[in-house]
């Protein structure tokens, strides 16, 4: 997913409700900047984080913005809901306009939940053919052996999606936990894997996506934003 790009004068003009020739004359009066330089170019293309000044005035001055959170249970991983608070909601303070969830959870999991306002990061961390790796501690109703390591290497089908799953690392951590480490996302795909030994999951909990590890010093519904290193490590995946 790339960034949502546009024209500047068609920017403009549906932001002061004016015709593209206002927006033109604005431009050839030095009036406007974009990304600190006086812009007289009617078709200078800009995306959602150009900042654009009219007589020194902001029209957009979005920032990137990247948070990690440690997810609670009873959250749901949606910018609105009806019935249940959201991860939003625990950001206290922060501007919601345009920010997303990369790499969802369901309402009663826990763990590392991506927050960002950068679809093009995004895209690059969570799209099935980067291939980046979601590990989760995955604690279960009944003992689980070695025997479950081979089932998840080689791949699950699921009839009613005609699908089979792509292999999967199981580590066996105690007799009731496991690490489960993998590249997709499919609907409850880790429960529904375990629901083929009739072992039900207690408790998912998701440690890591690529090389962005949940910080330990966050407690559940606690958040903090990216470091540099964290925000970089997708360079590599996206497409420039």
């Amino acid at each position: 997913m790339r960034s949502k790009r546009s024209r500047l004068d068609q920017f403009i003009a549906q932001k002061l409700q004016v015709s593209k020739k206002a927006v033109r004359l604005l431009l050839l009066e030095n009036r406007v900047q974009v990304d600190g330089q006086i812009c007289k170019e009617v078709d200078k293309q800009i995306n959602e984080f150009s900042q654009i000044l009219l007589d020194g005035n902001g029209l957009q001055q979005h920032s990137r913005q990247y948070y990690m959170l440690n997810k609670p249970t009873g959250v749901v991983s949606a910018t609105k809901d009806d019935i249940h608070p959201t991860v939003l909601s625990l950001l206290d303070g922060i501007d919601f306009e345009l920010m997303h969830i990369a790499g969802r959870l369901d309402l009663n999991s826990t763990g590392l939940l991506l927050i960002t306002n950068d679809s093009q990061w995004s895209q690059a961390l969570m799209a099935p053919e980067t291939k980046v790796d979601k590990q989760y501690l995955v604690t279960l109703a009944n003992p689980i052996d070695d025997s479950y390591i081979s089932a998840f290497s080689d791949g699950m089908y699921f009839g009613y999606e005609d699908i089979t799953t792509k292999p999967a690392k199981l580590e066996v951590v105690s007799e009731f936990q496991a690490r489960v480490t993998l590249q997709e996302g499919k609907y409850h795909q880790i429960k529904r894997m375990f629901g083929r030994f009739r072992n039900p999951v207690v408790a998912l909990h998701r440690e890591s996506i690529g090389n962005i590890l949940l910080d330990n010093a966050l407690k559940q519904g606690e958040y903090r934003p990216l470091d540099e290193v964290e925000v970089h490590v997708t360079e590599s995946l996206i497409e420039t």
